[in-house]
């Protein structure tokens, strides 16, 4: 009937008529409530989405510290920052030090990752937290891809590429602040990037150095950077149990299937961390997951599986950060890339086979290799660590307790340690470092494999008889020679247009003739590891021809845009008849 109150509209009066008459304060206090609710302004989409990322910046562990970290660097140049993967140092250190006016005057924050995929993700976090576009105030750069602009004040790099910018920038002028993160995992770069920071540091007073690492071994880089202070920040960290196998597993991939399948069945809510070495395995076990599922059908809910490592798409990397939808449960396979650079929130449960990839190099018969090996305690410890960032989690080592104490390396060999050296012995003398035997690295590489690569260098003619480079590294790349025309570069040979990389210490110079290590075509083809010499540029043509006079002949070698036209005076067609 039109104009009848609802039943509970009817209580809610009465309710009312009784605060009024027994309850007054109350009812003033309900009402008031009442209106100033139907008052406040709706938020929107976007300022909801603002708000609830302040109150997730506000929520990490290195919040309370933001002011005496802040002191910290004002009263130190170089600081050592220990804080646990997901206590947020490396989004919003760099947010904190653009907020106390780091950036003022055109200078930059630039922050390393060891990784390209954390590079990324990292950096379009930040844009996100900022409210500004990636590739504007914030951006990143990684090998083969420059997303960073003019206005970039906030950048991303892998250590490689910080590398890439000593050699036009020696004494990294743009930077008010460098921070190394992640500093944990040695990388053959970040080593090198120790020892040359540490040297530009000592005649650049007002250049700040953060070393950021996620391990308890800060000590080792306090000392090595002249005794630097530490600062600690305190992880969020839930306890972690953690089990063992019997017997050791003969097949690792097949128990991390069976494992995963068990705890989707048995335990509780909360997603699953999958440890692996390398794409392969990684595509396999997903492949295997997937199958099985597929198998048990409406016996089981639903198990989202995604892998995460290197050369996989941005868009199926972004996958993991994504939240679990109701009822379901996600697993994500990995390699030790999410051991400590990157945060995935929700996992409870880790399934750790014991085994990672290295790059190992014999000096002795100069084999190089790529191989499964156990890893140390210290990565073990750090995997486990990743079921504890949200609840009470679990830990499942597919290894022996035994194997876990006495099979083990206490920490990873640092990459330099194990690696050929002559590319590090080219860049060093590219950067004007002659001594290397004396030069300082954190954990100096084995005598051998230096003095190797110093003898093959010399044998190919890279080096001379005092140590110094030579124009003889390029004697064999004659086959790859472009040459600056009106439309560009071009081969010389088969006259294919070709591009210098925006990340290149050429791109810019643009000299008449280059050579190239190879091709590589992304969105456009692009020479790689370029190399010119300005006084070289005047006598390339005869150069060309005394290296590889079975290759080129002189009219291949003739500049055709700088021929002029005849001045004779054509003849009309019909002159021609």
């Amino acid at each position: 009937m039109k104009g009848t109150l609802s039943e509970n509209t009817v209580r809610y009066c009465v309710f009312i008529i009784f605060l009024y008459v027994f309850h007054t304060e109350c009812y003033n206090n309900l009402v008031s409530s009442y209106f100033l609710q139907e008052s406040e302004p709706q938020l929107s989409q976007a300022e909801k989405q603002k708000q609830s990322i302040q109150e997730v910046r506000r929520s990490l562990p290195i919040f309370p510290y933001r002011e005496d970290l802040l002191a910290a660097i004002r009263e130190h140049q170089i600081l050592v920052i220990e804080g646990e993967t997901g206590s947020g140092k490396t989004t919003q250190i760099p947010q904190y030090l653009l907020e106390d006016g780091y950036t003022e005057g055109g200078m930059k924050i630039g922050c390393t990752q060891p990784r390209r995929v954390a590079a990324m993700s990292v950096a379009a976090r930040v844009a996100q937290e900022m409210s500004v576009k990636l590739g504007n105030e914030v951006g990143y750069s990684i090998r083969f891809e420059d997303c960073t602009s003019e206005r970039t004040i906030l950048k991303y790099m892998t250590d490689g590429m910080l590398l890439r910018e000593f050699l036009t920038e020696p004494d990294l002028a743009s930077y008010s602040v460098i921070i190394i993160d992640e500093a944990h995992e040695r990388t053959l770069h970040t080593d090198i990037l120790f020892g040359l920071i540490k040297d530009i540091a000592r005649f650049r007073p007002d250049l700040k150095v953060l070393v950021a690492s996620a391990t308890l071994d800060t000590e080792r880089f306090s000392c090595f950077f002249d005794d630097a202070p530490v600062f600690r920040i305190p992880g969020r960290r839930f306890p972690v149990d953690i089990y063992y196998t019997k017997a050791p597993e003969a097949d690792y991939l097949e128990a991390c299937v069976v494992s995963v399948l068990q705890i989707h069945v048995t335990q509780p809510a909360g997603d699953v961390l999958v440890f692996l070495t390398g794409q392969e395995e990684i595509e396999a076990c997903c492949e295997l997951l997937q199958e099985r599922c597929r198998r048990l059908g409406s016996k089981i809910s639903e198990l989202l599986v995604l892998p995460i490592y290197a050369n996989l798409p941005s868009d199926m990397q972004a996958k993991i950060f994504n939240p679990t939808p109701p009822g379901a449960r996600k697993v994500v396979v990995a390699t030790n890339i999410a051991e400590t650079s990157l945060t995935i929130d929700g996992i409870i449960y880790v399934i750790d086979p014991g085994f990672c990839k290295q790059k190992s190099y014999n000096a002795r018969t100069g084999m190089e290799s790529l191989i499964v090996t156990p890893c140390s305690r210290a990565s073990a410890n750090q995997r486990a660590g990743r079921a504890g960032r949200v609840a009470a989690g679990k830990c499942f080592r597919l290894y022996t307790a035994w194997a876990f104490k006495h099979e083990m390396e206490e920490t990873t060999v640092p990459e330099i340690q194990r690696t050929n050296l002559g590319n590090v012995v080219l860049l060093l003398k590219s950067l004007g470092i002659n001594d290397l035997i004396h030069f300082d690295f954190m954990d100096p590489p084995p005598h051998e494999t230096l003095v190797l690569a110093l003898e093959q260098l010399y044998a190919l003619g890279a080096l001379n008889h005092l140590g110094e480079l030579t124009k003889a590294v390029t004697a064999g790349y004659f086959y790859n020679t472009a040459r600056l025309s009106k439309g560009g570069y071009k081969t010389v040979k088969h006259q294919q247009t070709v591009y210098v990389h925006p990340n290149s210490s050429l791109f810019e110079e643009q000299p008449r003739w280059m050579i190239y290590h190879e091709l590589v075509f992304t969105t456009k083809e692009f020479m790689r590891q370029v190399w010119s010499r300005p006084s070289l540029c005047s006598s390339f043509y005869g150069w060309l021809l005394e290296v590889a006079p079975h290759y080129y002949k002189n009219k291949e070698l003739e500049d055709s845009s700088s021929k002029k036209m005849p001045r004779k005076q054509g003849k009309a067609r019909e002159e021609l008849g």
